[in-house]
């Protein structure tokens, strides 16, 4: 059985592998389609390195010696933040000078677009301050913002208005009416009525200051120096302050306040008052029959000068007892300080309050000073002593210098020192903050009041520009100080220097190297970052008369010379 069974399976395989044989062959089943073939990636790039700032290219104004005549032998950006001075002879009161604002610093790419001028600049002032400029109504009004991105304390109140009047009568109603907020210079008969006022407060001022009667020596008769002594003898100068001062203001017998010193020289006097005497000398003179003469003024209130045209119908009333007929000439502000500054004028009255607390602030601008022409040529040994003073640093031999240089002036006699006079501003009594400066210089920007957010400030007149480089006018430049930053700066409401835009400083021992390091982070309004070619820039505009910036105004940039002497590449 089994043999059938093999048989029969055999048989069965045989037949399948027959049948499997027949049949087509299987159709393979398709290859999937290939996939395309990428390109090969490109390796990655390395990660780039943020771009390195270029390279700061620092500035360098240096003179080829010092025979010039002036202060300064170079002026370096030694880095970004780093700004050297090397001076040609020691300057023991280059810090107080170069807080002044006269030397506020301005971006070079801004200074370089408008050329240095001071009427340009003012149409869109950039500075570094506490308040921007929002808006100046030619003849009416100031208006100031607070800079939000102020590098320091932000102003307290938000907004600055500087309105002005020249009647010190006007300026009380109005602050007594509550239309403004502050005022400066009331009236010496004024004074008593606002401290008797609970809604007010008086703020004295200090008397660093002199109004004097000035000659030009180059305008006849003011050549002869007998006229300009018989003028000295027929002033009452105490009569003037007694009518026409407040109480605290006195006569002055040199040209600095007794707070001055070295500068002051104690004990000297000036001519007593002796009418017969200056008769004499118009005689010698050759003016025995009588003279006419103009006498030039500004009817603005300053605190050397609280009434100017009742002080000039004085003097005129006085000299007509010696025989001398006086034509009263008033001008405009402006017009009166450039006229005399430019030596146009032969007889007038002008004064001065300290810009810093140091005499040579006084005495080098009127006296030693080439740019200023106010009183005709200089008197070389007057120079000559006051240069030595502001260069020697013991103040023993200071006084000594001074002391020659004011016994020269009253031999010489090219103005007449009349008062040291007291001042006060006077302010809403709610203000906190509120002060009187000894260097008329307020800061607007540390006063407040309970829910107050605007400030109005009436001075004595309106500013001339907002770029005050080649200004000396005192309410231009308190606007000024509102907007601009200088290097150093003096204290709130006193007289000592503290940093500002630069954070610190140094001087070698003999005082002929200052180096300042300025402050990281200080913008300009637009938008530029303070580096040390800004300091550069700044100083050689006026320094150098061949700087492309070398404009401002009057391109007369009187401070500068009073404080530092000649101008390189001057003709």
């Amino acid at each position: 059985m089994k043999h059938k069974f093999y048989t029969f399976m055999g048989i069965i395989l045989l037949l399948s592998m027959a049948l499997a044989a027949c049949q087509p062959a299987a159709t393979p089943a398709p290859e999937k389609p290939a996939e395309p073939t990428k390109a090969p990636e490109a390796p990655a790039e390395p990660t780039k390195a943020p771009e390195a700032p270029a390279a700061f290219e620092g500035m360098k104004v240096e003179a080829p010696n010092c025979d010039y005549g002036g202060e300064f032998k170079s002026i370096e950006a030694v880095d970004a933040k780093t700004v050297k001075f090397t001076l040609c002879y020691p300057d023991p009161a280059f810090p107080q000078k170069v807080a002044f604002s006269v030397f506020s610093i301005q971006d070079k790419e801004y200074l370089d677009a408008n050329g240095g001028d001071s009427v340009k600049m003012s149409d869109n002032v950039n500075g570094t301050g506490p308040y921007k400029v929002k808006e100046w109504k030619r003849g009416d009004s100031i208006i100031f913002e607070a800079n939000p991105d102020y590098w320091g304390e932000k102003a307290k109140i938000p907004t600055l208005i500087f309105r002005w009047s020249e009647q010190s009568a006007q300026r009380l109603l109005e602050l007594q009416s509550g239309t403004v907020d502050g005022i400066d210079n009331p009236a010496p008969e004024d004074f008593a009525t606002i401290e008797g006022d609970a809604n007010l407060k008086l703020y004295p001022r200090p008397a660093l200051n002199i109004f004097y009667i000035g000659f030009n020596n180059k305008i006849k008769p003011f050549d002869d120096v007998n006229v300009r002594k018989a003028f000295a003898m027929a002033i009452d100068r105490q009569r003037i302050v007694d009518q026409f001062y407040p109480e605290g203001s006195r006569v002055a017998d040199v040209f600095v306040p007794p707070l001055l010193k070295p500068g002051y020289s104690e004990g000297q006097k000036w001519y007593d008052y002796n009418p017969e005497e200056a008769k004499k000398l118009l005689e010698q003179a050759g003016y025995k029959d009588g003279l006419e003469v103009t006498l030039s003024f500004r009817n603005v209130v300053r605190g050397y000068l609280p009434t100017p045209d009742k002080v000039a119908q004085e003097i005129q009333a006085q000299l007509k007892e010696i025989g001398v007929n006086v034509k009263i000439e008033e001008m405009e502000s402006a017009a009166f300080i450039d006229a005399t500054a430019a030596g146009q004028k032969g007889f007038y009255l002008l004064g001065w309050t300290g810009d810093y607390p140091d005499a040579t602030n006084f005495y080098d601008y009127h006296f030693a000073n080439a740019n200023n022409l106010q009183f005709g040529d200089l008197f070389p040994d007057v120079v000559e002593a006051l240069k030595a003073a502001g260069q020697t640093a013991d103040e023993a031999k200071r006084q000594q210098y001074y002391d020659t240089a004011n016994k020269l002036i009253k031999e010489y006699v090219p103005m007449i020192p009349v008062a040291h006079g007291a001042s006060a501003v006077a302010f809403k009594a709610n203000f906190e903050g509120a002060h009187a400066s000894p260097l008329g210089n307020e800061y607007f920007a540390v006063v407040s009041a309970s829910g107050v957010d605007q400030l109005v400030w009436m001075q004595n007149g309106e500013p001339a520009v907002l770029w005050c480089s080649d200004e000396t006018d005192g309410e231009t430049l308190r606007a000024c100080e509102q907007v601009y930053e200088t290097l150093l700066a003096f204290e709130v409401g006193g007289v000592g220097v503290e940093p500002k835009l630069a954070e610190k400083y140094e001087a070698n021992d003999d005082a002929t190297e200052w180096v300042f390091t300025l402050r990281e982070g200080v913008k300009f309004f637009n938008g530029a970052t303070l580096d040390a070619n800004d300091v550069v820039a700044t100083f050689v505009s006026q320094w150098d008369a061949k700087d492309p910036n070398h404009k401002g105004r009057t391109t007369t940039f009187e401070y500068f010379g009073a404080f530092f002497g000649s101008f390189l590449n001057a003709e």
